[in-house]
C-alpha cells in the first residue's frame, strides 16, 4: 500500500558526514509533515527535524546546526544530510510521513514509517 524506504546509513568517522534519504511509495494522495528520528541504543526514540509541505523546518535539540533537513515533493523524497558527526549521533534513523493514502474512493489520513536505517559514528 505505502511504503517508506531508507538508505544512506553506515559506518563513518567522527567529523564525517553522511546523507540519509527517505522514499514514499505507494497510492499517495498527498504528503503533508515528514520527519526523521532516531533511537540511540538503549535509549527512547526522539526527534531530529521535522519539514511541512511548504518547507519550513524544525530540529531536535542536539541538532545545533549540523543537519539539515530538505524534502522533494515531487518525488516524494526526504532527506537528511548530517554534518560534523559525533559518536552520540550512533542510533538507528527513522523517516515518517503523515499523509492521505488512496483507498477505494477514501483517502484516509495516517503516519507511516520507515524501517530505518542505522547510523554508526567511530573511530
Amino acid at each position: 500500500q505505502v511504503q517508506l524506504v531508507e538508505s544512506g546509513g553506515g559506518l563513518v568517522q567522527p567529523g564525517g558526514s553522511l546523507r540519509l534519504s527517505c522514499v514514499v511509495s505507494g497510492n499517495i494522495y498527498t504528503i503533508n509533515d515528514m520527519g526523521w528520528y532516531r533511537q540511540p541504543p538503549g535509549k527512547e526514540r526522539e526527534l531530529v527535524a521535522t519539514i511541512t509541505s511548504e518547507g519550513n523546518t524544525d530540529y531536535g535539540h542536539f541538532v545545533k546546526g549540523r543537519f539539515t533537513i530538505s524534502r522533494d515533493n515531487a518525488d516524494n523524497s526526504l532527506y537528511l544530510e548530517m554534518n560534523s558527526l559525533k559518536p552520540e549521533d550512533t542510533a538507528v534513523y527513522y523517516c515518517n510521513a503523515d499523509l492521505l493514502f488512496i483507498s477505494g474512493s477514501y483517502t484516509p489520513r495516517q503516519l507511516f514509517w520507515g524501517q530505518g536505517t542505522q547510523v554508526t559514528v567511530t573511530s
